[in-house]
């Protein structure tokens, strides 16, 4: 292993700008919203808004109808992933990079085991699997109900939590669907983007499963790089992946930064220089910017740790110079902005502009007149 004293140090404006720059979020790209999704490995998607509100804030001209258009024909889907999270993915993501985690789903059952004595874990799979498949798609209520009646003794929420974990169940439309509700109703990720889909992107054997790990590293890299493998294992929930980063250490370029710990990139990746401009942005609450690092410092200073949650509760945020500056809500057609400390004048009009940005892209509410919008700041708890 080459010696850390020989990686070329960068500092944490010049990570930021990596990072923003691999996330959109230097300007907005002029992409697809399917390859945008595909190119950030997914989207947080504890709420059914977040993924439409992060495509705003990285692609020109985004409008809701494109990413709703994606989700009814089946094309990007919700399910659990990273970090037991709900996550918008492509259908072909969902189908590789569900097997990736499974081993963390796995190990999240066995937190549960104490209400699963005398469960069959193999048994569940596969009555849970069979009953989600053979009707229409299911409640979490009905497929616990289902399995209570084979093992009556079991804890039902633990039931239920194992059926999750070893099943790829997906959160069907109208769910996730943008200007729609629907309760959160499931099936199988194969039954929903249908058999062809799955077969394509089935590994082929152990070497095949090495080569998705591989590919998955690069691709990760690609969207939060440069990161260390810590790094990685925090965005995908896992341990153990050193050993894919060493595989992979003759094609990448490695730095240190200011703790001196190593972080690999690709040798072409985006690298602009600290000082390139970056526009405010307005992200959503779990916006995965802010939470796929282990060091959270390139994006989130010591002085805002901790700002952007209450409790369990994520707030919606704001970047300003490329670093979380602030919070946000929108109510009414007014979007209430509130600065951790003061900001120039300049920077405020910039804030408004893209603000009203958000709100004309995004403003739903109907008895909000077209350009009745406004922007102003203050405490977004008063």
């Amino acid at each position: 292993m080459a010696s850390r004293t020989t990686h070329p140090f960068i500092g944490t404006r010049s990570l930021n700008r990596a990072t923003l720059a691999r996330q959109l979020l230097l300007g907005r790209a002029g992409m697809s919203a399917r390859d945008a999704v595909g190119h950030l490995l997914g989207l947080q998607a504890q709420n059914v808004k977040p993924p439409y509100y992060q495509l705003h804030a990285r692609l020109a001209g985004f409008r809701p109808a494109e990413l709703a258009g994606l989700m009814e024909s089946r094309e990007v889907v919700r399910m659990v992933t990273m970090r037991s999270t709900i996550h918008t993915h492509t259908a072909h993501d969902a189908l590789t990079l569900r097997p990736l985690v499974q081993p963390a789903r796995d190990r999240e059952v066995g937190h549960f085991r104490k209400g699963l004595v005398g469960v069959d874990l193999e048994r569940l799979t596969a009555r849970a699997r069979a009953f989600v498949e053979a009707g229409p798609p299911r409640t979490m209520g009905e497929i616990r109900e289902e399995l209570l009646t084979q093992w009556p003794g079991a804890d039902p929420q633990s039931l239920a939590v194992a059926a999750r974990c070893r099943l790829p169940l997906v959160q069907v439309t109208p769910r996730g669907v943008w200007g729609r509700s629907g309760q959160v109703r499931l099936t199988t990720l194969e039954n929903w983007v249908g058999s062809g889909r799955a077969a394509d992107a089935a590994p082929d054997g152990p070497a095949g499963a090495a080569a998705a790990v591989d590919d998955v590293v690069l691709r990760y890299l690609g969207a939060f790089g440069p990161a260390s493998v810590k790094d990685m294992q925090t965005w995908a929930g896992l341990t153990r992946l050193r050993e894919a980063f060493e595989r992979l250490r003759p094609r990448l370029v490695v730095f240190r930064d200011e703790n001196g710990a190593e972080l690999f990139d690709l040798p072409d990746a985006p690298r602009p220089d600290p000082d390139v401009p970056a526009p405010p942005r307005f992200l959503p609450e779990f916006d995965n910017l802010l939470l796929s690092h282990a060091d959270r410092t390139r994006v989130i200073t010591p002085e805002a740790k901790g700002r952007n949650w209450a409790g369990n509760q994520a707030y919606r945020t704001l970047l300003l110079d490329g670093f979380l500056a602030g919070l946000w809500k929108a109510d009414a057609g007014v979007l209430t902005v509130e600065l951790f400390a003061p900001a120039s004048k300049a920077a405020k009009e910039e804030i408004v502009a893209e603000g009203e940005l958000l709100l004309a892209a995004m403003e739903e509410d109907p008895k909000t007149p077209s350009g009745r919008w406004s922007v102003r700041f203050g405490s977004i708890h008063g």
